[in-house]
């Protein structure tokens, strides 16, 4: 039985005679005891100074046994409730170990009986406790080991996207100089941090889905062929096909690998979305993208100057881009001189955070 004053219990009893000699049962056992002579006052009790045991009479008046079960087990399902019926009422005490009550003692009850009953109850509602903390420590446990294994091997994509343009000096650090711009964009607009997480996730890996196309066509040096280019397109539905196991959990970041070349007035690609349809972030990732391949050398055609590339934004306003981000991406850089940015570091995936552990966050 428990130490003196460490466990209280609330006895409800419509019968004050009956009720005080409960209380002196369990008070002899060390417990402390509240007392309630009806279901709404037991209530109004727990509702004051939740106990983590209540016996309750089956039969009063106002709220009944059954109702108060009921209730205590659906706003405090940690309190384990013990039922005290009258032999005839066997029947009754069974259906209230269905409802969820722990056990039942039957009157005329006797001291041996009720420390039996009450010790059990506190033993099944222990045992409760801990395989509920077991579980969801294991749980948690489960899903970080699973939430490290997509970081692995998303952090092997990226490796791979590396490796991808490290092969072509023309294309070399290009993922890392439109994450940063991207995210430059992103902090100008202000946008919460976990949004400008998974701007850069998708920066990052938006063209994953080159590891797909034909080094013929992707390195070509002359004027590609419409199928070529249709080809080297469907590197946005390549990389979302390789992505989307793995990003589940980050369906904004996978829209912009399948999106970011998608055009605001619908004559984009893979999907011809059109205006607000393309994903607000793959219109983000789209103006950096697009400013990063005009100022970078490519084998078909030298790199242009930022002041053209910067002319080239504000001519595609409303056509390809979305004029808030183009303004957005200006007023992020304002001295055009700093422009194009050497290539940084690409940082490590990042997952953003789930909802559940944004909670905890």
């Amino acid at each position: 039985m428990p130490q003196p004053n460490v466990m209280q219990v609330l006895v409800v009893d419509d019968e004050p005679r009956l009720r005080r000699v409960m209380v002196r049962l369990l008070a002899g056992e060390g417990f402390t005891c509240l007392e309630a002579g009806s279901g709404t006052e037991a209530l109004a009790v727990m509702e004051k100074d939740p106990v983590p045991l209540v016996i309750s009479d089956l039969r009063m008046p106002e709220m009944d046994g059954v109702t108060l079960l009921r209730e205590i087990i659906a706003r405090w399902p940690d309190t384990a409730m013990i039922m005290v019926t009258a032999v005839a009422e066997v029947e009754s005490a069974v259906a209230c170990l269905q409802l969820g009550a722990l056990d039942y003692v039957a009157k005329p009850f006797h001291l041996d009986e009720v420390r039996a009953r009450v010790t059990q109850a506190l033993d099944k509602r222990r045992l409760i406790l801990e395989n509920r903390t077991y579980h969801q420590g294991l749980e948690a446990r489960v899903q970080v080991q699973a939430r490290r294994i997509e970081e692995v091997f998303l952090e092997g994509v990226q490796a791979l996207a590396q490796a991808l343009e490290e092969k072509d000096a023309y294309t070399r650090g290009h993922s890392a100089r439109v994450a940063h711009y991207a995210v430059r964009v992103a902090r100008q607009l202000k946008l919460d941090s976990q949004v400008v997480d998974t701007i850069a996730l998708g920066a990052e890996l938006h063209d994953i889905g080159k590891i797909g196309v034909r080094e013929a066509v992707l390195y070509k040096a002359g004027k590609l062929t419409p199928d070529e280019y249709r080809h080297i397109m469907e590197h946005t539905v390549i990389g979302a096909r390789i992505l989307s196991p793995l990003l589940r959990d980050a369906p904004q970041a996978l829209a912009i690998v399948r999106s970011h070349h998608e055009r605001l007035d619908g004559s984009g690609s893979p999907d011809g979305l059109k205006g607000d349809a393309i994903p607000f972030e793959a219109r983000v990732v789209s103006v950096a993208d697009s400013f990063d391949a005009m100022t970078s050398e490519r084998p078909y055609r030298p790199g242009l100057s930022v002041q053209q590339a910067v002319r080239e934004l504000q001519e595609g306003k409303g056509v390809q881009f979305d004029p808030v981000l183009v303004d957005a991406f200006l007023h992020a850089f304002p001295d055009p001189s700093a422009l194009p940015l050497a290539t940084p570091q690409l940082s490590p995936v990042r997952l953003p955070l789930r909802a559940t552990e944004a909670q905890r966050v």
